[in-house]
């Protein structure tokens, strides 16, 4: 038996599925072929980490997850693991170039 801590989280990321915000990132910013997770869950992520592990560095964003029920809160497969720096930067410099005022100006569902 394996027993993962939920907390607030599942709150939000319900939240977060229920105005689109993944498939709406998924939309407008590209999707590696490479990449396991897309921009939108790794959006996610941010958002359900700048709830409770603000002040960490970056490289230290996949301890936040551990012990978490990633895939329950983040799509299946998805693991703390492919939650590092190098691909949280990708997805952050995307939503810079596409403008971050302009992202969160879309019409959600």
């Amino acid at each position: 038996m394996k027993i993962e801590n939920l907390d607030h989280l599942g709150l939000v990321a319900a939240l977060v599925d229920e105005i689109g915000m993944v498939e709406l990132a998924d939309e407008v910013l590209d999707r590696h072929s490479l990449n396991h997770i897309s921009p939108g869950q790794v959006l996610k992520a941010i958002i359900l980490n700048g709830l409770g592990f603000v002040s960490a560095p970056l490289y230290l964003f996949s301890e936040f997850f551990e012990g978490k029920p990633v895939e329950h809160l983040l799509g299946p497969g998805i693991t703390a693991a492919h939650l590092n720096d190098d691909r949280l930067g990708r997805v952050l410099d995307r939503l810079f170039e596409y403008s971050t005022t302009l992202f969160y100006e879309l019409p959600r569902p």
